[in-house]
């Protein structure tokens, strides 16, 4: 089956502001195609921190968004009838093992565990992908690697890794950057200055202390992100972090009381 693996690459450099050591780390884990575990909460940086290696290491990049209903077959390949008869259609899991490319499985923890567990193969020293419905064991490309990542603060019972799974991989910890960081950050992603991104920051510190104590999650860099950017399009400020920060994490009336005082505090 021809591939056009044109497709998958990142032509352009993706903006990702390291925090620490975490490019070198990966660089040395690629080096020896480790697997790699990303484990941090929603919109830290997790997604654009692989494509931007991807980019850096010049290696197509296959992006899986995992969800609930995803089944093995939605990962490996299926039999498809078409006007010629039946053919066999590559999952994405297998596209990347063929070519050689980075497969990134997003929020892994939320597909079943019964279709995870079609990666173990891939992610130790066999390096080979069963397609037991074709009759066929795709060998990795010898420049596959696989990255998944999710977010800890989701865990529970019914929804987390095995331990047969986690042992696999290597795991770098992301978790929102420090205050002068997150806002060059936020400044750079949306448009606005330096103290306007820092005063969303400032916000979203205070509802992250609120985690766990009516908040289920934190306001995101990616949501800071959002409200500059309307900022930078002349939306009032209130009415900005109001639809972008406010709105979107809490019905409490009470919550979002004091988030919006929290707004009102900074602008």
């Amino acid at each position: 089956m021809s591939v056009d693996v044109d497709q998958y690459l990142v032509d352009s450099m993706p903006y990702y502001r390291a925090v620490g050591d975490e490019v070198e780390l990966y660089e040395a884990a690629y080096s020896v195609r480790m697997p790699m575990m990303l484990k941090g909460p929603t919109g830290c940086g997790k997604t654009r921190f692989v494509e931007y290696m991807a980019w850096k290491l010049r290696r197509p990049l296959i992006t899986v968004a995992c969800n609930e209903d995803m089944t093995a077959s939605d990962l490996v390949g299926r039999f498809l009838l078409d006007v010629s008869g039946t053919r066999w259609q590559d999952g994405p899991l297998a596209v990347a093992a063929r070519v050689g490319a980075i497969c990134y499985l997003d929020e892994v923890v939320e597909a079943r565990q019964d279709t995870t567990v079609v990666i173990h193969p891939l992610t130790d020293a066999r390096r080979v992908l069963p397609l037991e419905k074709k009759g066929e064991l795709v060998e990795a490309h010898p420049d596959f690697q696989m990255v998944i990542s999710y977010n800890p603060g989701y865990q529970n019972l019914m929804k987390d890794l095995k331990q047969s799974t986690k042992q696999r991989f290597g795991a770098l910890d992301f978790t929102y950057p420090e205050h002068h960081i997150e806002a060059e950050i936020v400044a750079h992603e949306s448009g606005v200055d330096l103290e306007i991104a820092g005063k969303l920051v400032s916000i979203a510190e205070r509802a992250r202390n609120l985690k766990g104590h009516g908040l289920d999650e934190g306001i995101s860099t990616r949501m800071l992100v959002y409200a500059g950017s309307l900022i930078a399009r002349n939306i009032a400020p209130l009415a900005a972090c109001r639809m972008t920060l406010v709105r979107p994490i809490t019905d409490d009336p009470d919550m979002r009381d004091a988030l919006d005082a929290a707004v009102s505090t900074f602008f």
